[in-house]
């Protein structure tokens, strides 16, 4: 089933569930992630249900969790890491993170995030694990081990761009260190006891190497561009090529849509600079090209001026001039 299609039977399914007074709670809904009210017919148990970015505000990276092996682990183990920028590994950056809310046992929307998450993240150009590093954290309290290593397996099957194993954590926690990361992220979500779901926005959020949040991506899709350039802002003094910085100075995060848009104004000025660029180099080459044709036509007319003879001879052995070009004295065509 493509993605278009799949992604419309899910928005029925969503419209269905809001519909049906039975399971109208637990069906997972976008967030209001911009500020304004509760859509109309949102089922009141699910209100609060949203995010409030936090923009440059840093995640508790001294939380306890564990890990996929139920291992204990603090958030800050999986941030301020470096990335190779050279195939030697000589030069090292700090990497940003891609961060994750989710849980495990969520049976439509929290795999598909998921899923078409990694398909976005085998069109970025960077390499997962090597230049950045990806971090799922339940919020589903009650979340086992088994769950959290399948669902870290499935995704390290679904990169294709190498090896992602270093660079994928799936985590889980007690329920005060849940309310504690998704507290500081701006994450509301509610818990549906009845049916053992939980409600909840669907987004990517890209964090920098010292845990500030630097972007909120939202959707069940995340496009590769958008990816890519939340990555490049977040990762922070990073050493970046020159079409990067061209495409970072194109675009601007756009915070009420959670999409980078294309800004007319900057566009303009990089197209207006590179076709000066241009037009000056056209204008230099004929100009060159005219200074040459010129220099051979004096040499030629000096030449007839010290020998007739030679200078006819010369003028012959040139060739033809080119229609605009000046005669040689004593030549003629």
């Amino acid at each position: 089933m493509n993605r278009s299609l799949r992604n419309l039977l899910l928005l029925a399914l969503v419209a269905l569930g809001l519909a049906w007074p039975g399971s109208a709670r637990a069906v997972p809904i976008g967030g209001n992630h911009s500020g304004a009210g509760i859509p109309e017919g949102v089922p009141p148990e699910v209100a609060d249900v949203g995010v409030n970015e936090h923009l440059n505000e840093k995640l508790p990276l001294d939380a306890h969790l564990r890990d996929h092996t139920g291992k204990d682990v603090v958030l800050g183990d999986f941030f301020g890491g470096t990335s190779s920028t050279s195939s030697t590994g000589a030069h090292t950056s700090p990497k940003p993170v891609v961060f994750f809310f989710a849980y495990y046992s969520c049976p439509v929307v929290c795999s598909l995030i998921l899923d078409d998450a990694m398909k976005s993240l085998n069109d970025v150009s960077w390499s997962l694990g090597r230049d950045y590093d990806m971090v799922v954290v339940s919020i589903n309290p009650r979340e086992t081990t088994e769950r959290a290593a399948a669902k870290r397996q499935s995704l390290i099957n679904s990169y294709v761009r190498g090896s992602a194993e270093d660079g994928i954590h799936v985590l889980t926690a007690d329920q005060p260190t849940i309310e504690r990361l998704t507290k500081a992220a701006g994450f509301s979500y509610h818990y549906d006891a009845d049916q053992d779901q939980f409600a909840h926005a669907s987004l990517m959020m890209i964090a920098k190497p010292d845990g500030q949040l630097a972007r909120y991506l939202y959707g069940l899709e995340f496009p590769p561009n958008d990816v890519k350039l939340a990555l490049f802002e977040a990762s922070e003094g990073r050493s970046i090529n020159t079409v990067e910085q061209i495409i970072l100075y194109c675009y601007h995060y756009d915070p009420k849509g959670g999409k980078y848009v294309l800004v007319a104004s900057r566009v303009m000025q990089i197209g207006a600079g590179m076709t000066a660029v241009i037009l000056g180099s056209v204008l230099a080459l004929f100009w060159l090209k005219e200074r040459k044709k010129w220099r051979r036509a004096k040499a030629n007319a000096e030449n007839a001026l010290r020998d007739p003879r030679r200078g006819k001879n010369s003028a012959q052995d040139t060739g033809p001039l080119e229609d605009g070009e000046p005669l040689p004295v004593g030549t003629g065509r």
